[in-house]
């Protein structure tokens, strides 16, 4: 069963006038100036998804009446079919045994290439260092010298005697307790 979506993008019924299906659809949608706005800004939107076929139907039919021209699109995701080619056949002639490609040949630090084929024919003229191929397990990151200890000086620092003043902020004595003797309690009965 197939799913369908209600995208409108601006467009008018032919002979529409634009207030009159802006009012049109602003009664349908029960919805601002704002809004209504934004559906004509000639962006595709999607009023309505997940309908079924006549759900769909009718909707677009009442927007048509409204003046709006929508489109009606199906959400299934189109399946293209695609012809594979056949399984390549083996060749019958007996296939030349290659010889091996040379490997690299390092001169002076730079890596000359020789060509295996022709589209590594296009890589000769290229100047590149030789960076050949660490064993495995060998650590690539290079060493990092040993940091000097820091030499600080401390013999101008002292030590104060326990309880002493060490500059800490003095908290203020308590205020006074206000004067409440003006005040009596009296018994109500």
């Amino acid at each position: 069963m197939g799913r369908y979506e209600i995208a409108f993008s601006g467009k008018l019924v032919p002979g529409a006038r634009l207030e009159l299906v802006q009012a049109n659809m602003a009664k349908l949608f029960q919805a601002d100036a704002q809004r209504i706005a934004m559906l004509f800004s000639g962006r595709r939107v999607i009023l309505k998804n997940n309908l079924d076929e006549a759900s769909a139907e009718k909707y677009r039919s009442t927007l048509e009446r409204a003046g709006a021209l929508v489109e009606v699109l199906s959400m299934e995701p189109e399946i293209e079919e695609v012809e594979l080619a056949p399984p390549p056949q083996p060749d019958p002639r007996p296939q030349p045994v290659q010889a091996p490609a040379p490997a690299p040949v390092a001169t002076h630090g730079r890596l000359k290439v020789t060509p295996r084929d022709e589209y590594m024919a296009a890589f000769v003229g290229v100047d590149a260092p030789d960076f050949g191929i660490a064993p495995v397990g060998a650590d690539l990151q290079d060493a990092r010298p040993e940091a000097p200890p820091l030499d600080f000086d401390f013999s101008s620092f002292s030590v104060a005697p326990v309880g002493s003043d060490m500059g800490q902020a003095k908290t203020p004595p308590p205020e006074p307790a206000p004067d409440t003797s003006h005040l009596r309690l009296e018994e109500r009965k």
